[in-house]
C-alpha cells in the first residue's frame, strides 16, 4: 500500500470507528438535529448536532462597496505614544434575514478596530471586558513582554480592566492582528466576533507613497434564526469553517483595485485555507507576515494563505475590466467530512491597469546568530477507545503536541533570551496543520515531503507555517523577550483542544 493511500486508509478508517463509537454517519458537515451533550463537557460546551437549519447565503445582504476598515482613534497627544479604549462586550446586529444576531465585539464593531502605530511607539491599550468569559488579547505576531502577550496565564475575568502597554519594536514593521487567548475558549471568542487588524508603519517604507486596500477575511455560521451556533463534533475534529465568507466584515462586496495599490490580507478564520484568484492579476508579494521581504517575489495567479497568515501584495493587473475574486479549493484532508470541491466567491473587482515600478531591493536581513540549541517538534493525533461515549474526552485528548495536550503548569522547552534556535517541525497526522510560535518571526529553511527536501528560495519573516501530512519543516528564530511563549496549531479548535505548547525564555 502507497504511502498516499495508507493516509486515505488511516483517514476513513479513523472516521468510521468515530461513526461507529458515536453514530455518527461520515458524509456532510450538518447532519443530526439538536444538541449532543457529554456528561463530561469541560470548556467545550454543548455539540452542536449537525444538521441544525442554517441561514441561507441570499438572507445576507451582499454587492455593497467595500468599506475600509475602521482606525482605532490615538487618544495620546504625546509623540511616539498610542493610547485608546478597547472592550470585548456582546451587541446585537442584524446581519441576515432581518433577525438580530448575538455577536462578540471589540468596541462594538466587527471587525474590531484597526489599530495603527508606528516603529518605535509606545502602546497603551486600557482593556475592559464586558463578557461573561474571562478573556485576553494577544498581539498575534508581536514581540512583547511576557505579562503583555495575552498569554492564557493572564486571563482578564468578567467586569475587570487592565492596561496592555509595550513598545513596538524597531524594524518590526508589517501586518498583525490582535485576537484572544484564553485557554479552552479561544475558538468561540474568535467565531463570535473578536478579532481585530494591526499595523506597524515603517520610517523607510519603499511604498509609503502607495494607496493601501485592506481586505480582512473572516467566516460567519449563523442558523434560521441569526444566532452563532456551537460547533459541530465535525467542527471540533476538522476546525470550524464558516458557511458566510466575508472580507471587511461584507459578503461579495464590490472593490476597485489598481495596480498603484499595496494590498493587506489577513486571514482571520478559525480553520479556512484560501488559494485567491483573480483573473487578469499577477500577484507580487512583497512581505508577509513579518513585514517586507527582501525583494518584490511573484506569485504567479494565486494567493495561499492559511488561518491566521497574513500577506502584502501588489497586483499586477494585465487587462481592465470586471472580475471575481475566487478562493479554489484546498484539500486539508479533513476526517469525518467528504466534501466535492467547492469555488468560494468572495467579491466582485474592478481592474484598472496601473504600471508601477516597484524596488528591486526591499530591505536587508540581518544574519541569524549561529544555532544554539535544536529541538523537535511534532504534531500528532491521537484516536482514543474505550471512552465510553465520552466525547469531550475524547477531543480533549486527540490533538497533540510531541505526544502531550497542553498543561498550563508545564514548560515543554528552556531557552534563552538572544539565542538562535533551530526547531524541525514534523507534522505526524494525517490533516494540515498550521504552525504558529508567539513573540519572534522565525525563518523558514527547507522543507521535506516524500523524502524530498526542498530548501526555501528566499528569505521572510512569519509566525505562521502551514505543514501537510507528513511533511518537515525546518525552521531558525531568535526570541528577543523573556517569559512564556505559547507555540501551538492556528486551527483554533485545535489548539483549544490543546494542541499547544509552551517555551520559556530565560
Amino acid at each position: 500500500m502507497n504511502s498516499i493511500k495508507r493516509r486515505d486508509f488511516l483517514r476513513y478508517s479513523i472516521a468510521l470507528g468515530l461513526a461507529t463509537h458515536y453514530g455518527w454517519v461520515a458524509a456532510t458537515p450538518h447532519m443530526h438535529h439538536g444538541e449532543m451533550m457529554s456528561p463530561n463537557m469541560g470548556g467545550i460546551g454543548a455539540i452542536q448536532a449537525a444538521d441544525l437549519p442554517l441561514m441561507p447565503p441570499s438572507a445576507m445582504p451582499s454587492g455593497q462597496p467595500l468599506s475600509p476598515l475602521v482606525q482605532l482613534a490615538n487618544q495620546s497627544d504625546q509623540s511616539a505614544v498610542f493610547e485608546a479604549d478597547l472592550e470585548a462586550k456582546v451587541v446585537e446586529m442584524e446581519l441576515a434575514g432581518g433577525k438580530k444576531t448575538e455577536v462578540w465585539a471589540y468596541n462594538g464593531q466587527l471587525p474590531g478596530p484597526q489599530i495603527v502605530v508606528n516603529e518605535g511607539d509606545t502602546v497603551r491599550i486600557r482593556f475592559k471586558n464586558s463578557l461573561s468569559q474571562p478573556t485576553t488579547i494577544h498581539w498575534h505576531g508581536l514581540a512583547v513582554p511576557e505579562a503583555q502577550d495575552g498569554n492564557p496565564q493572564d486571563e482578564v475575568l468578567p467586569g475587570q480592566t487592565r492596561l496592555y502597554e509595550f513598545k513596538i519594536a524597531e524594524n518590526s514593521a508589517g501586518t498583525y492582528w490582535y485576537h484572544p487567548h484564553p485557554h479552552g475558549l479561544v475558538a468561540e471568542q474568535v467565531y463570535m466576533g473578536l478579532a481585530g487588524s494591526l499595523i506597524i508603519k515603517s520610517k523607510t517604507d519603499p511604498f509609503a507613497h502607495l494607496q493601501e486596500q485592506h481586505w480582512l477575511i473572516s467566516d460567519l455560521r449563523l442558523d434560521q434564526d441569526g444566532r452563532i451556533p456551537p460547533n459541530t463534533l465535525s467542527d471540533w475534529i476538522n476546525g470550524r469553517e464558516g458557511e458566510f465568507v466575508l472580507i471587511n466584515a461584507q459578503l461579495t462586496p464590490q472593490i476597485s483595485l489598481n495596480g498603484n495599490q499595496r494590498l493587506r490580507i489577513w486571514n482571520a478564520t478559525s480553520a479556512r485555507y484560501f488559494r485567491l484568484h483573480l483573473p487578469n492579476v499577477e500577484w507580487i508579494v512583497v512581505g508577509t507576515d513579518g513585514g517586507l521581504l527582501e525583494e518584490p517575489l511573484s506569485a504567479g495567479d494565486e494567493l495561499f494563505l492559511v488561518p491566521g497568515q497574513r500577506l502584502e501584495v501588489i497586483p499586477r493587473i494585465s487587462q481592465n475590466g470586471t472580475a471575481t475574486l475566487i478562493s479554489r479549493y484546498y484539500d486539508r484532508r479533513k476526517m469525518m467530512v467528504r466534501e466535492a470541491p467547492t469555488t468560494l466567491t468572495l467579491a466582485k473587482v474592478e481592474l484598472t491597469q496601473t504600471d508601477v515600478a516597484l524596488p528591486q531591493r526591499l530591505r536587508t536581513f540581518a544574519a541569524l546568530p549561529p544555532v544554539a540549541v535544536k529541538r523537535t517538534v511534532v504534531f500528532r493525533e491521537r484516536m482514543a477507545s474505550g471512552m465510553n461515549g465520552d466525547t469531550a474526552g475524547m477531543l480533549q485528548n486527540m490533538f497533540l503536541v510531541n505526544d502531550q495536550v497542553f498543561d498550563m503548569k508545564r514548560i515543554d522547552f528552556e531557552g534563552k533570551q538572544g539565542e538562535t534556535e533551530e526547531w524541525l517541525l514534523f507534522n505526524s497526522s494525517h490533516m494540515d496543520h498550521p504552525f504558529h510560535i508567539h513573540g519572534t518571526q522565525f525563518e523558514l529553511i527547507n522543507r521535506t515531503l516524500n523524502g524530498e527536501t526542498r530548501q526555501e528560495p528566499y528569505r521572510a519573516k512569519r509566525d505562521i507555517l502551514n505543514l501537510k501530512p507528513m511533511e518537515k519543516a525546518l525552521i531558525r528564530f531568535v526570541q528577543t523577550e523573556k517569559g512564556l511563549k505559547m507555540f501551538h496549531c492556528h486551527i483554533l479548535e485545535h489548539e483549544t483542544l490543546g494542541m499547544m505548547a509552551m517555551l520559556q525564555v530565560k
